[in-house]
């Protein structure tokens, strides 16, 4: 008879099993992420730096446009200014367009974070990531709750920037040599959209647009001057400090008013305001076409809500002011002979170019009309009114 263990034997034999398993793989597990972690920076990437002017160990700031789904790299050149190297599809975002409010609400959040090292995570679930820094000083005073918010691997968000494995990997990468170059913590900007005037004026009756213009004047002074805003809270608002340098201010000042008059005129040229809504999210084109083509993007989250992604609700609809054009213009081009003949008015003289007509003189106002034209008439000046009923009309107004 063979006499089997017992139940709790068996489960400690199977729990020792198991430790011993994975205490053979640990290294070749370290090893791959070890490996994945220090992955070099691509070589087009490299070049790409070289051509601008800047290099991998130069300090690094990224900006994240949710609408348009992309993450633009920019790094500090030589001269101090810090630009655009290139610009990385978001393969998963989720919730709508604004700001983060709550934990669990899947909303990717809007504004200004700081990433210093300690928030580099080489062993994340999902490839490689880096936490983003929600929530910061803006959104506790909002009341703002969540944590753990990334930009990390693979194809699936729940409130996360999903960039998939090679992506990330790059841009972990980039983010790293910045580190080691002796950048202590690099600034990550995420907006709804890009804020450029056209926007802003299509956004003007959202309920996020307040926020959204404080987003807009931080944005302003990094386009106005290439340099990192200086980014604080006050009154629960953001609000940047000066540029030490008041050129780089002036330069700032002028940005703001050109921004603000283009907003104006748009708005009142009838452009359209809209709102626009998601399911749940959205993803780059990019993405979307290598899906549609047969191309696994492994797991990719809520796809169903991507057929409602992007949905455009008109608020105000356009409407377009009439073009007027000087009668200087309109006239002239009338007897043109570039108009074709069948739109061309034959012996059509503008007023202007008329010969003044000999009434001109006599008429002032109606109730001078008659007896003025009564009195050149008897003085041969001009012939008698005929028929007669023209007089009677005359002296009826």
């Amino acid at each position: 008879m063979v006499v089997l263990p017992s139940p709790v034997v068996q489960r400690r034999a199977v729990a020792w099993v198991f430790l011993f398993a994975l205490a053979l793989a640990a290294p070749s597990l370290a090893r791959a992420q070890s490996a994945k972690a220090t992955a070099p920076i691509p070589a087009a990437t490299l070049a790409l730096m070289s051509q601008k002017g800047t290099s991998a160990s130069a300090p690094v700031l990224f900006r994240a446009y949710k609408k348009e789904s992309e993450i633009e790299v920019w790094k500090k050149a030589a001269g101090g200014r810090f630009v655009h190297i290139k610009t990385f599809p978001i393969c998963r975002w989720s919730g709508q367009l604004g700001p983060k409010r709550k934990t669990g609400d899947r909303q990717t959040p809007e504004g200004f974070y700081t990433v210093p090292q300690r928030q580099m995570n080489p062993n994340s679930s999902y490839y490689l990531s880096f936490d983003v820094g929600y929530p910061n000083a803006y959104d506790r005073a909002q009341g703002s709750t969540g944590s753990a918010v990334m930009v990390h691997g693979v194809c699936s968000s729940m409130g996360c920037f999903a960039m998939t494995d090679q992506v990330v990997g790059e841009i972990y990468a980039i983010a790293r040599d910045a580190f080691a170059g002796g950048q202590a913590a690099f600034q990550f900007q995420s907006y709804p959209f890009r804020m450029n005037a056209a926007n802003m004026a299509r956004y003007r009756t959202d309920p996020n647009i307040a926020f959204w213009r404080q987003l807009k004047e931080g944005s302003d002074r990094f386009e106005a001057t290439g340099e990192e805003p200086n980014v604080t809270v006050t009154a629960g608002r953001y609000a940047f400090l000066p540029y030490k340098d008041p050129a780089l201010e002036s330069l700032v000042t002028a940005r703001r008013v050109q921004e603000e008059a283009r907003i104006a005129s748009l708005v009142e040229e009838g452009s359209a305001a809209v709102r626009t809504t998601y399911s749940d999210g959205a993803q780059h084109p990019f993405w979307a076409a290598l899906s549609a083509k047969g191309v696994s993007l492994g797991d990719v989250s809520r796809p169903e809500a991507l057929a409602y992604a992007g949905q455009d609700v008109i608020v105000i609809p356009a409407q377009r002011r009439p073009i007027l054009v000087a009668e200087a213009v309109w006239s002239r081009w009338m007897v043109a002979a570039s108009v074709p003949a069948l739109m061309r008015v034959r012996g059509f003289k503008p007023a202007y170019e008329q010969a003044p007509s000999r009434f001109a003189a006599l008429v002032t106002r109606y109730d001078q009309t008659l007896p003025t034209i009564l009195s050149a008439s008897l003085t041969g000046q001009m012939p008698a009114p005929t028929p007669p009923a023209i007089i009677e009309t005359l002296a009826q107004r």
